[in-house]
């Protein structure tokens, strides 16, 4: 999912409202993400206070800290990013009964689960930041039937351009 997918379905209203996106979009494009990067928001227990993002990079995750409303000053986010090469994850599980899945992640320190509908965004998530270690494209950012080859994102305009066709003919 990217940032944009998060707003809609955010559990407090102000918690991603327009004044609080124009600060965390700084931080996301000073650390290399884009401006919509695809990412997992980590609510925590009161979501109108704080919340965190992990957003995916070319770099590595970009972990930004978000609280919604600071007194006297507004809303503020920091982040850091962490390379690749040093991004810490755990086993990515998939439980499956009665009909129903349980999917679990670990990446930095966040512990990501997700049941029935939510399994399928970890999953994405956690596939994406493990090809991201391994130096393979992302797949929810490789078009199905293509070459192969993620598309580059280019920071603020986040333009896709078309990628060649296969074989490397135009």
């Amino acid at each position: 999912m990217r940032l944009g997918d998060w707003r809609t379905i955010a559990p407090h209203p102000s918690s991603m409202a327009d004044r609080v996106i124009e600060v965390i979009e700084p931080v996301l494009m000073g650390l290399g993400s884009d401006v919509d990067p695809p990412c997992w928001v980590a609510w925590g227990d009161d979501p109108a206070i704080r919340y965190t993002i992990l957003a995916l990079s070319d770099a590595g995750v970009v972990t930004c800290h978000v609280r919604v409303n600071v007194p006297q000053e507004g809303p503020r986010a920091s982040g850091k990013l962490v390379r690749w090469s040093r991004v810490q994850t755990g086993e990515l599980s998939v439980e499956n009964q009665g009909g129903h899945t349980l999917v679990s992640f670990q990446v930095d320190g966040q512990l990501l689960r997700g049941v029935d509908d939510e399994a399928a965004q970890v999953t994405e998530f956690a596939l994406d930041v493990l090809a991201g270690q391994d130096g393979r494209p992302m797949p929810s950012l490789t078009p199905r039937g293509g070459s192969g080859k993620a598309p580059r994102r280019s920071g603020a305009k986040a333009a896709v351009q078309a990628l060649p066709p296969p074989g490397g003919q135009t």
